[in-house]
């Protein structure tokens, strides 16, 4: 295991999402356009791809590490680590990625 990813499993440490809430990591984008345009990060929109780190105990529909896709203006935007996290309700989550 890379330490990127032990360093992500290790975000949802002394946090819980309660009830329906899932707290969910951005997946990395890249930072060139298909064109091989350059964008730089103030540019960007957060993706609406994530990777759940950890969920509340009314959570049925998804568990953690599964790969989601959420709508863009949804959730709550929080800091860890220098991570850019999000707390999301259950409904927010359009769907789940299969592996």
């Amino acid at each position: 295991m890379s330490t990127a990813t032990k360093e992500k499993k290790n975000l949802a440490k002394g946090f819980s999402p309660l009830g329906d809430r899932v707290f969910v990591t951005y997946t990395e984008e890249l930072d060139r356009t298909a064109g091989g345009i350059y964008v730089p990060d103030s540019a960007k929109e957060k993706p609406q791809r994530g990777i759940v780190q950890g969920i509340g105990k009314k959570v049925e529909s998804v568990k953690v590490g599964d790969q989601v896709l959420f709508d863009k203006y949804s959730g709550s935007k929080l800091r860890i680590e220098d991570e850019d996290c999000l707390i999301l309700k259950e409904e927010d989550i359009l769907g789940v990625f299969n592996s």
